[in-house]
Order: structure tokens, then C-alpha cells, then sequence
């Protein structure tokens, strides 16, 4: 089984031309170099990556599985825009995958030293990415996501590896939004670090909820 990284980040070799594709325009979509709503043909993808429309149009499949784009038939596809509905239900499931991973990880001081010691490296290099909005969102991201995954459950992982396009969308969204405190984030992400320490599952449930809807109401996404 993968890690469930962001596909963009995925540097195995040999993978097929649609993948790529997918990836490079998942990458594009997230951080907002192509707007919500943007119409995306065949034919001109293909063209931007230097292949034919077949694996142009697997692509748009793959990005669609991801709810980064709605099909259109004859027409090509349409990125989607972030909704308040959208932005609550992926948080939720967020907070759920990391209150959960935490109370089963909590009970074992080994495990619980474990995520501690794999959440530091994420933890300095958000530190040091406070300046730099768009590294800081990537640290970011990687911070919940080693959270949410090291229980080491599979089919966690095959979640997150669905959901991560869209949760990293969110997370842009929030880390390069002009009203974003960085440094509060950081410290928020220290205190959430210091209750996996300490084993305290409710207080890191409380925090969780707080921090994730702190974090995100700093910028608007349409009404559904």
C-alpha cells in the first residue's frame, strides 16, 4: 500500500502519461493557477503536455474521481468551485480520521512517541515556512495528514488518497488567505502535538474541532 500522499508529490517512476497528466493538473487546480470554473478540453490539455487526447481524456477521468472538475459532455471539463457544504463534510471527515487515529495510538506510550517524533520534522519545517504561504500550506497538509494515517489503517489511507486533492484545496485556501495568521496556526499544531504526547484523546478532539474551523472561516467559498 501507498503512502497517501498528494499525487503531484508521487515520484515513482514509469507511471503512465494519464497520470502524470492527472497529477500535474491536480497541482494546478489546488493552488488556484486554474480558477473554479474553468473549462478544460481534451484537446488542449494534450497539447500542454505533449500527448495524444486518449490519455488527456483518462485524465479528466482521474480528476473527476478526485471532485476536482464535473464532466461535460461534448464540451470537456469544469472545474469545480469549493462550497460551504463541501468545505464542512471534508473537515468533518478530517477531524473524525484524526480523532480516531489519536484514540487508538493514545494507550501505547510507544506508538504515541512514535507519531510525536514523526509530526517534529513537519512541526520545523512549518516553523521555518511561516514567511513562505505556499510551503507553509504544503507542511501544513502534511501535519494532518501524518495524524490521520499513522495508525497505518489501509483503507484510511485509500480515503485520504481520495480526498487529498481537495482537502490540500482547502488548505491553500486558508494558508494564502490574506487574514491567515501563520504563526497562530503553528502554535495551534504544537498544542495539538503536545496532547498526543500526553495521551489526552478528548483534549486533542476538543482542539481539533476548534482548530480546523478557525483555520478555514478565514475565507468565503459559494453557498450550495
Amino acid at each position: 500500500m501507498r503512502s497517501p500522499t498528494l499525487p503531484w508529490l508521487d515520484d515513482r517512476e514509469n507511471r503512465p502519461i494519464a497520470t502524470q497528466i492527472a497529477a500535474r493538473t491536480a497541482r494546478q487546480i489546488a493552488t488556484g493557477d486554474i480558477e473554479p470554473g474553468a473549462l478544460l478540453r481534451e484537446v488542449d490539455v494534450a497539447e500542454e503536455h505533449g500527448a495524444s487526447r486518449t490519455p488527456a481524456r483518462e485524465a479528466m477521468l482521474q480528476l473527476e474521481t478526485w471532485g476536482l472538475v464535473r464532466l461535460l459532455p461534448k464540451k470537456g471539463a469544469q472545474v469545480t468551485t469549493p462550497t460551504a457544504r463541501e468545505r464542512e463534510e471534508l473537515l468533518s471527515v478530517r477531524a473524525m480520521l484524526e480523532g480516531h487515529a489519536v484514540s487508538r495510538i493514545a494507550p501505547d506510550e510507544t506508538r504515541r512517541t512514535s507519531l510525536v517524533e514523526a509530526l517534529a520534522p513537519v512541526l520545523a519545517a512549518q516553523e521555518g515556512a511561516t514567511g513562505r504561504p505556499a510551503d507553509f500550506a504544503v507542511h501544513d497538509y502534511a501535519f494532518h495528514l501524518t495524524l490521520a494515517s499513522h495508525d497505518g489503517n489501509r483503507v484510511v489511507e485509500e480515503v485520504l488518497r481520495a480526498l487529498g486533492p481537495r482537502l490540500f484545496r482547502l488548505t491553500h485556501l486558508a494558508v494564502l488567505s490574506p487574514a491567515a495568521d501563520l504563526p497562530a496556526l503553528h502554535r495551534e499544531h504544537v498544542e495539538l502535538t503536545d496532547a498526543v504526547a500526553r495521551g489526552d484523546v478528548a483534549g486533542f478532539r476538543e482542539m481539533i474541532e476548534g482548530h480546523l474551523h478557525t483555520g478555514h472561516d478565514a475565507y468565503s467559498v459559494v453557498s450550495e
